[in-house]
């Protein structure tokens, strides 16, 4: 389900034995593959609900470049609600999620292995609101940059080909 920050609050303050604990993660999401399928399922088992804080198509090309995102925030937020896994998705537009933890107050964070305090642009925001973080390891070493860059090869090489010439008249 998406909905708006504001009316996620209000839910979760009506009804936290519903929301609670909840598990907060975030990003991009843009060509969702199986390696994020699977670490949002492993986010899910560690709480009752998981919000996914989803980057805005400004604050996805704040962070990879102007040809991103190549699926628009609300078909990107759609493909996400649609998971079992997914309790609901917040589009955001700041390039953290600092202020989606400041006012959802999940009881867990959670981000990809790859990810460390000492690289984690949330991590002083956490600290500030003792909320513990855990890290899921990849299980899919893939992603969507990497599945771009195999797309914009196989691109280059089809435009190669046909540029070659089929045979001699």
């Amino acid at each position: 389900m998406l909905v708006s920050l504001n009316d996620l609050q209000a839910q979760v303050e009506q009804s936290p034995e519903q929301w609670r604990p909840l598990v907060l993660t975030n990003g991009c999401f843009d060509l969702l593959h199986v390696g994020h399928v699977r670490y949002l399922q492993s986010a899910r088992a560690l709480g009752r609900s998981l919000v996914v804080g989803l980057n805005s198509d400004h604050s996805v090309r704040q962070l990879k470049g102007k040809s991103r995102p190549f699926v628009p925030e609300h078909q990107r937020a759609e493909i996400l609600s649609a998971l079992r896994a997914v309790s609901a998705v917040v589009i955001f537009q700041e390039t953290t999620a600092d202020r989606l933890i400041r006012s959802l107050r999940p009881d867990i964070y959670v981000k990809g292995g790859d990810y460390q305090p000492d690289n984690l642009p949330e991590w002083a925001t956490l600290c500030q609101y003792h909320i513990p973080f855990r890290t899921i390891a990849v299980e899919v070493p893939t992603s969507t940059s990497a599945i771009a860059q195999r797309i914009y090869r196989a691109m280059a090489w089809l435009e190669l080909s046909a540029e070659e010439p089929q045979g001699a008249p």
